[in-house]
This record gives structure tokens, sequence and C-alpha cells, in this order.
């Protein structure tokens, strides 16, 4: 036999309630952040900072120079020439992926508001060698961006978008349950979803 149950509303009020505020610890800093950064990128031009650059050239050391052709091209350095290269030269190069020539060994290390890179002639062992920094606002702006920020932030950003969406959907389901006595929210609902509709078509459709 069969046993029915019917979900009361204040289950459902409860489930809402729940999960709008576990969404919504979860993606607080992260919202502030893309918010705030969301402004900086939108105003990118008004509060551009001078890039810090860093440059030197140098010698490898015997001893490295004879593994640089260990190197394969597109791929990440072994880990015996990564270590040799940051003893001769200070700089971590083991997650760089290198760009292999007859000529040349050219690694790429850029990162969140960051670009950096080195160039060793083969040969020699001659380093050339910048670094590129443009500020706080540009780590951030590239944060935002998931530009050079690796896996790690990217499933950030992820779990922030999932989060956030979650976040706005049991927003609007409590939104649902408490409209009765409060007659201006769905006024306000449609005028945050008309407005982006009419901005789009008047100034960016057309």
């Amino acid at each position: 036999m069969a046993i029915g149950f019917k979900l009361s509303p204040s289950f459902w009020r409860n489930q809402l309630r729940q999960w709008h505020w576990i969404s919504s610890a979860l993606c607080l800093v992260g919202m502030i952040l893309f918010a705030v950064t969301g402004f900086t990128l939108n105003h990118a031009s008004a509060i551009e900072a001078e890039a810090k650059i860093t440059t030197w050239e140098k010698d490898l050391s015997a001893e490295t120079v004879a593994l640089l052709d260990q190197a394969e091209d597109k791929a990440v350095l072994p880990a015996a020439l990564a270590k040799a290269i940051r003893a001769d030269t200070g700089i971590n190069v083991k997650r760089a992926v290198a760009e292999v020539s007859e000529e040349e060994l050219y690694l790429s290390m850029p990162g969140p508001g960051l670009d950096e890179w080195m160039a060793i002639e083969r040969e020699t062992g001659f380093t050339t060698y910048e670094r590129s920094h443009r500020g706080v606002i540009a780590v951030l702006n590239d944060l935002h961006k998931g530009r050079n920020s690796g896996p790690a932030w990217s499933l950030f950003i992820d779990v922030i978008a999932i989060a956030s969406v979650i976040f706005c959907l049991t927003g609007l389901g409590l939104l649902w349950i408490y409209a009765r006595g409060r007659r201006i929210t769905w006024p306000l609902v449609g005028l945050g979803t008309i407005v982006p509709l009419i901005l789009f078509l008047l100034f960016i459709h057309a």
C-alpha cells in the first residue's frame, strides 16, 4: 500500500531559505570581487596603471647549457633543467611551456596582471629576461576574466557561477512566496528584467 504525502508550503520556504543562505555564504566574497572588477574593467582606460618593468641579461653556467637539449617544443621543462635555470637566474620556470627552435629556447610565464618571459640562446646560454607587472587592479581584472590564472582559479570561477545562480533562483523563489505582502516586488523584478533588454535593443543591437 503506497503512502502518499504532501509537502507543505513551509517545507519549500525552509528549503529555499536554506539554499539561499548556503549559496550566499559560498559566493559572497566572489560576488564582491567580480562586482568590483566588473566596475574596474568597465573603466579600465580611466584607471590604467603604469607597468613596472624588470629586465636583465646574463649567461647560464656551462652545466645548465649542457641540459638545454633536454627541452622539448610545446612542453614543460624537465625538472633537472628547470632546477638548473632557477639556480642560475633565481627565476622559477618549472611550469613554463617551452618554445624550442634551433637557436633559442623561449619561455613564456604569464600570470594575472603579469607578463614574464625568458629567451635563452641554446649554443651560448646567453639569457634575456623581462617581467612586466601592471599593478593590483590589473591582477584583479585578469582574475575576473580568468586570464592566465590556472585551472584551480578556473574551477573557483565555475563554483562561484553555480552558487550565484542558485542564490538568484532561490531569492526569486522567496520573492514569490512573500510577494503578496509586498506589492512593489514584481514591478521591481520586471524593471530589472526590461532595462537590460531595452539598453541592448536601443544602444547595442542597433
